[in-house]
């Protein structure tokens, strides 16, 4: 039975783009598997230090002791996606920083589930990142093996490849992506009530040439430009911001 919960991570975990009907806040993916284990057991207690923008080193090194202090019966880490898009990023560096952090867990004797990353074949400016994620893949299948993790494989998530999983930066999960994740993490765990993530979309409708290209160019105004902008200045989203459950509490 699981009894606390530490998530850790960046904007994935973090939750964005789902937001709480109080728009204060983001749910996610995390939040909605939290809620699935507090309705298992009384005095379910959870906390969530992921923070966006954050690096695969920095959520080892500000994250990962306050996890392995709390020693909670589970934790989630999922990393490395800001690391990847970036040109010097090195998949063998990342595996083995990731590596070194499920040993530590391992060590505990938490329960840990990793998550590979999702193709970005759909994404023009993401799509020369391809083989460092295939590559990055590989690492975090071997290190869930060695260590026995639970692994959500994101990459084989036919549901994932549908445009309304995605927020309209088309980096983030939607709140249906989110709901989707918390469904496949929670059978993993063999946790009930998660819903099916397997199902497939209702048909969309067609979306005209025009009506493309607009949200196209909307979305490099709106969301790539100040992503390159921020990268320019050594900025990061996550700058200043702490995380929203910085400690074990109980849930909801």
């Amino acid at each position: 039975m699981i009894r606390s919960y530490v998530a850790l991570g960046d904007s994935f975990t973090e939750g964005l783009d789902d937001p709480r009907p109080d728009g204060l806040e983001f749910r996610g993916w995390a939040d909605r598997l939290a809620e699935l284990l507090a309705a298992q057991r009384n005095g379910f207690r959870y906390a969530n230090l992921a923070v966006r923008g954050k690096l695969l080193h920095e959520v080892v090194s500000e994250q990962l002791p306050d996890a392995l202090a709390a020693r909670p019966d589970l934790v989630s880490l999922c990393a490395g996606g800001n690391d990847i898009m970036r040109p010097s990023a090195d998949p063998d560096l990342l595996a083995a920083q990731m590596h070194d952090a499920v040993r530590a867990l391992h060590a505990i004797d938490t329960r840990v589930v990793l998550f590979t990353g999702v193709d970005p074949r759909n994404v023009p400016l993401l799509r020369r990142t391809r083989p460092k994620v295939i590559a990055l893949n590989d690492a975090l299948h071997r290190i869930a093996h060695q260590f026995g993790c639970v692994l959500a494989d994101l990459w084989a998530m036919d549901t994932l490849y549908d445009w309304r999983a995605w927020s309209e930066d088309r980096l983030h999960l939607s709140a249906d992506g989110h709901r989707l994740v918390a469904a496949h993490v929670a059978e993993l765990l063999d946790l009930p009530g998660g819903g099916d993530w397997r199902a497939p979309w209702p048909p969309a409708g067609p979306v005209s040439w025009v009506r493309r290209r607009r949200s196209d160019a909307r979305w490099v105004r709106v969301h790539v430009a100040p992503w390159l902008m921020r990268r320019l200045r050594g900025r990061s989203s996550g700058d200043g911001r702490a995380p929203k459950r910085p400690e074990l509490s109980p849930y909801p």
